[in-house]
């Protein structure tokens, strides 16, 4: 079925085949990648359209000794076939399988690793700049496409490699625009002449030609050279990144393996940066992901003969579905609610609300910071911005959180959609440190809702607090409980005593008070009385709810999908410190201090002890460690 793929286990291997084979074995990776993704899931139109220029650029160039770096990790599948991985590409993303994205300890030919948008020129100029240092005669080619070229770390980094001049080739994956065919045509043959040997050998003669004829010859190269840009800036869109200091070369269209290749053995001895725009199509070679790619941008499995997702057996709406209708029941009755977002309209579940409201939603590109910044300056003007971007992604914005936000006392809503354990994509998207780093911030505010119907009533407190607040809730599914009709502001601060008890409490906040509940039950069938507290807010903690229960049971529980460090349970450990009860016995269950890897939610909270078993465990422990002064160890026995 893979007669020439199945022979592929390394570039090495790539290199001696024919140029002529390379179409047909680009026909077998879109083959295998539906084969394979169809059943995992996965990110699969952005790479089946960078099939042929993944292809292009082992052929011509020399991983891992010439580096490679992949922006997001989103185009990257297909490298991974060609480098050694493709007899276990099928455990992507999988629980104890191979990452979905470029991961250094993976793979040498992973150069710099990646989850997260417009890292790739900052890496590849670093490493460029390292190989000056050192006197490598090596290439460094970062590959950015996907939206990441609208991240304003991308824009730093071209600002300062075209001040550097180290060599450093940019290949812009670019899937979104469209050019005529007969400028495109035209272009590409320009660009391909222009990155030739033999012309970029005649043009330095010419220069040095020029410099030499005295009194005018400065004159006429500089004439020379604005005929030049502007014959590039007239036949081509790359006017911009000349003026940064690249040699551009482009539009390229990225399925014509022969142009690729002459262009990329062309680029191979060119001195200094060098941009080369390539034009792919998301989706290429299946239909129904060049259609809607948007669908197969990150899809579950589906089925290959028609398209269709095989969606999950019917159950309750997600956390961030909840999340959208809510915003669009809110801003119905409020006109000063504005959505904003960071290139994830559908992600965050704001498409219904820029359908119902377009004036008042904003999508402002992958730039988080600009993101918070932009809601701060619609906030200092008296409306009630909502910001909801993945728990993840707010980290790049922390700054912009302190500075602008809460420093100014700005009533911006952060909608933290996918916080704590997020599944398949593993460490880098998994939101499990927002609670550390948002908690200690003067005059913010953390909450998360126990379940979807608190959602809805966090999010109307949240737009009328008149003060900066987090709003943190989990990706999947919410647990179908009933919502009420009326949404309601609550009082903030304010926990809930769930279930009394007098020998334990736990203390659970956002997805771990259910599992709590349950872990109460099955402590409750040997014979221990555990509390239950939905905290509800992680700042300002319930000071009255939780001393009164630790005094009640001198033993405290706190469970939280959230890094230990710096987190829920030491907000509950600062409150006890400071009202001197030195006495109760306290454990924390949380995200230890690593990196958690990809796997199913499932999976990954009964790993960690977070799920009903795993609490109740936990709660055994607590008891079991002061069982002299617990009458409770008694029944346990």
């Amino acid at each position: 079925m893979y007669q020439l793929l199945e022979n592929i286990n390394g570039p090495e291997d790539l290199k001696r085949l024919k140029e002529s084979e390379l179409p047909r074995l680009s026909e077998e990776i879109r083959r295998f990648l539906l084969e394979t993704v169809s059943k995992t899931g996965g990110h699969l139109a952005s790479n089946l359209g960078c099939v042929e220029l993944t292809l292009a650029l082992h052929y011509c160039f020399a991983s891992p000794a010439d580096r490679i770096v992949w922006d997001v990790g989103h185009q990257a599948y297909t490298h991974k076939i060609l480098t050694g991985r493709r007899e276990v590409f099928h455990t992507q993303r999988q629980y104890k399988g191979i990452s979905g994205f470029p991961k250094r300890c993976e793979s040498p030919h992973d150069a710099f690793g990646a989850g997260h948008s417009s890292t790739s020129i900052s890496a590849g100029l670093g490493m460029a700049a390292a190989d000056s240092l050192t006197g490598k005669d090596s290439k460094v080619i970062a590959v950015i496409g996907d939206g990441s070229l609208t991240g304003g770390m991308a824009f730093e980094a071209l600002n300062q490699a075209g001040h550097l001049r180290k060599n450093l080739i940019v290949v812009l994956n670019d899937n979104e625009m469209s050019i005529s065919k007969n400028v495109g045509a035209f272009s590409s043959f320009i660009s391909r002449k222009l990155t030739g040997k033999y012309y970029r050998e005649l043009k330095k003669e010419m220069q040095s030609l020029l410099k030499g004829i005295p009194a005018i010859g400065g004159n006429i190269l500089h004439f020379a050279r604005k005929a030049e840009n502007s014959l590039k800036g007239f036949l081509t869109p790359g006017t911009l990144f000349e003026a940064l200091g690249f040699d551009y070369v482009g539009p390229i269209p990225g399925h014509d393996l022969p142009q690729l290749i002459e262009v990329f053995r062309n680029c191979r001895t060119a001195e200094g940066p060098v941009l080369i725009h390539v034009m792919t199509t998301k989706g290429k070679g299946y239909p129904p992901a060049e259609q809607t790619p948007d669908l197969f941008h990150g899809v579950g499995p589906f089925d290959v003969k028609t398209g269709a997702v095989l969606a999950a057996k019917g159950g309750p709406s997600s956390y961030t579905a909840i999340f959208g209708r809510t915003m669009v029941k809110l801003a119905e009755e409020d006109d000063r609610i504005i959505a904003v977002t960071a290139a994830m309209p559908d992600g965050t579940g704001l498409t219904p609300f820029a359908k119902a409201f377009p004036d008042r939603f904003f999508d402002v590109g992958i730039a988080e910071q600009h993101a918070l910044t932009f809601a701060a300056g619609l906030a200092a003007e008296g409306f009630r911005p909502v910001a909801a971007i993945y728990s993840t992604f707010a980290q790049r914005a922390y700054d912009q959180i302190f500075h602008d936000i809460c420093l100014q006392k700005l009533p911006v809503t952060i909608a933290l959609d996918r916080g704590g354990l997020v599944g398949d994509d593993g460490p880098t998207h998994h939101g499990v440190f927002d609670l550390s780093y948002l908690r200690h911030l003067p005059e913010m505010t953390v909450m998360a809702p126990k379940d979807e119907n608190e959602l809805q009533h966090m999010l109307k407190t949240a737009v009328n607090s008149g003060r900066p607040i987090a709003l943190r809730y989990p990706r999947g599914a919410g647990y179908g409980v009933p919502l009420d009709d009326t949404v309601k502001t609550m009082e903030i601060g304010t926990g809930e005593l769930l279930v009394e008890g007098d020998d334990l409490a736990v203390i659970a906040v956002g997805s771990t008070v259910y599992p709590a509940l349950e872990a109460s039950r099955i402590l409750a069938g040997k014979g221990v009385r555990a509390a239950v507290i939905n905290a509800r807010f992680v700042k300002p903690l319930d000071r009255e709810l939780i001393l009164s229960a630790a005094e009640r049971t001198g033993a405290l529980l706190t469970v939280e999908e959230n890094a230990l460090a710096g987190g829920f349970g030491s907000a509950i450990l600062e409150l006890l410190e400071s009202a001197r009860l030195f006495h109760v016995k306290v454990k924390r269950i949380g995200i230890p201090d690593r990196f958690i890897e990809h796997g199913s939610q499932t999976q990954l909270r009964a790993d960690l002890g977070l799920d009903a078993a795993g609490i109740a465990a936990s709660a055994e422990a607590v008891l079991e460690r002061g069982k002299s002064s617990t009458p409770a160890l008694a029944r346990i026995k």
